[in-house]
């Protein structure tokens, strides 16, 4: 069908202006932007267009610009979805569905966080469901696509990438929550807290700090054993290539991070901090869908849907 061949590039697109707005979400963050337009939404200090003087409020109102034109495409993908793949392929379809739920989902957060005036809870939550967004518009544009170019049973390298992918996840939240809760500059030099690798007499914020740190080492483990693996249990070519790639990511992201810390939380280091930090998750999102679909736990489920003429 013509339109399914529209689907991986759009989705692709809504994917990476997912990523733009992750992004932007940091700037609005690390300039504490995120109040800008006042504690009214859609609106921004209750008109449509914020005043040309005031940069927190532009900042902010760009922010969900960029929210609105994801809707949109969105939008567009979800009706292609329901065309192109309701019959022959049901689970780009499902993971389309969940995007959308998850779009909507990451909205009604973002308007919470404005009216609720930031709460850490609700900004992790708002940057955790983004990223779930992200991924499920990624798996939708791999499963579309992919056709596996190799089989083998699930072993042990299949759950440490789904372990792995995990954890990456686990790294965006807690590193969201630093921000969130004022405790990006509790530790003030890198890789000890002010000397100290638990700074228990420092404060709660320097423990979430460090929490943040600890985890981001824990998957600095994982990525080596992942990229380890990948060669030594001889996976395929895209394979390896991206557990290397996953690895390069993770290494600028935590220098990113540490560089974060020394320029004082300049914005320019923060917003980079969590473009890798999206670009390591998704990368892990994608080696997963990968090993899913070469061990035939998905493959087998769109075969079934691709070989039964009923349905097609």
């Amino acid at each position: 069908m013509a339109k399914s061949r529209w689907f991986a590039p759009l989705a692709l697109t809504t994917a990476l202006l997912t990523v733009g707005l992750i992004v932007f979400g940091a700037v609005v963050r690390v300039t504490d932007s995120g109040l800008g337009c006042g504690n009214h939404w859609p609106l921004c200090n209750g008109t449509i267009f914020p005043p040309l003087d005031n940069l927190t409020a532009w900042i902010e109102w760009l922010h969900r610009l960029f929210a609105l034109l994801i809707g949109i495409f969105g939008m567009i993908t979800l009706i292609i979805a329901i065309i192109a793949f309701r019959k022959r392929n049901r689970a780009v379809l499902i993971a389309t569905v969940i995007a959308a739920t998850l779009f909507f989902i990451q909205s009604m957060l973002g308007a919470l966080v404005v009216v609720l005036d930031l709460p850490p809870t609700f900004v992790t939550l708002h940057l955790g469901t983004a990223m779930l967004l992200l991924a499920a518009l990624v798996v939708a544009a791999l499963l579309a696509v992919y056709k596996p170019d190799a089989h083998y049973q699930t072993d042990k390298f299949t759950t440490l990438t789904y372990a792995t992918t995990a954890l990456s996840l686990v790294i965006i939240l807690t590193g969201a929550l630093v921000r969130g809760s004022g405790a990006t500059l509790a530790c003030t030099t890198w890789p000890l807290c002010n000397g100290s690798l638990l700074p228990a007499e420092a404060g709660q914020w320097a423990m979430i700090h460090m929490f943040h740190r600890f985890a981001v080492a824990a998957l600095g483990v994982a990525v080596v054993m992942v990229v380890w693996m990948a060669f030594s249990l001889k996976r395929p070519r895209r394979i390896k290539l991206l557990a290397l790639a996953a690895g390069g990511c993770y290494l600028a992201q935590a220098a990113v991070g540490a560089m974060f810390v020394f320029s004082s939380a300049a914005p320019l280091w923060g917003a980079l901090h969590v473009l890798f930090a999206a670009l390591t998750w998704i990368l892990f999102v994608s080696l997963s869908v990968f090993e899913a679909m070469n061990t035939r736990e998905i493959a087998l489920e769109a075969a079934a849907w691709q070989s039964n003429p009923a349905l097609n």
